[in-house]
């Protein structure tokens, strides 16, 4: 955890953020997850599915600026080594390095996009131009591990109960975004009642997109105006 988290504050720390190179990363996000909206709106309006879609794309892979939470948990790591239980750690550990490929991922394709409006075809010429289709891929691999992660958790009795004993201790900690983080998931993954079906659906699409725009196919993408 703590190698991803400096990662992390390499890549959002107070030089980058002070950078015009900053609107052009949050251009690529938001078009990003129109994408992402307009790829799965189907899991996103089904009763079952719509908690841990939300979570996945908002809290796995949202537009929020996570610099200061990543300080935070950089600052607590000691702390949260020894405040979180093994499951806990361990999922987050998880989310951090999705978000470490993603953040990398976003600002490569924000340095191939600067001065250009994004389009599909804009996008994935930018996608090919910055390669490591292997690291594409355990992007998804990962999204897997954290979703397996919580789907394992929520079977388990007493866990509920645990997550929420730590809300006092983890907000004194200065730590209550991880406490919501590691809340929301448990607790969407709970309601869908078995996440084979969710994960799979994610690792199936994304995995397609990936060889589609790496084979110049035709990838699922939004409908352009």
């Amino acid at each position: 955890m703590l190698e991803h988290l400096n990662r992390l504050e390499e890549l959002r720390g107070p030089t980058k953020r002070e950078s015009e190179f900053l609107a052009d990363v949050k251009r690529v996000k938001q078009w990003q997850h129109a994408r992402l909206r307009y790829t799965y709106h189907d899991l996103s309006i089904d009763h079952r599915f719509a908690p841990a879609t939300a979570f996945f794309f908002d809290e796995l892979y949202g537009e929020k600026d996570t610099a200061q939470r990543d300080r935070d948990l950089l600052r607590m790591y000691p702390t949260i080594k020894r405040l979180l239980p093994k499951f806990a750690f361990e999922t987050l550990d998880n989310a951090l390095a999705l978000d470490v490929l993603s953040e990398e991922f976003d600002q490569a394709l924000a340095a191939q996009t600067r001065g250009v409006a994004i389009n599909n075809a804009v996008y994935c010429e930018a996608f090919r131009a910055v390669g490591r289709k292997v690291d594409r891929l355990r992007q998804v691999a990962l999204m897997q591990e954290v979703g397996h992660g919580l789907d394992l958790v929520v079977k388990k009795p007493l866990i509920y109960s645990t997550l929420k004993m730590l809300r006092r201790p983890s907000k004194l900690a200065g730590l209550a975004e991880m406490q919501q983080f590691l809340e929301a998931g448990f607790s969407a993954f709970r309601h869908m009642k078995g996440a084979t079906p969710f994960l799979h659906a994610i690792a199936e699409r994304e995995t397609a997109l990936i060889e589609a725009i790496f084979l110049r196919g035709v990838p699922n993408l939004p409908p352009e105006k």
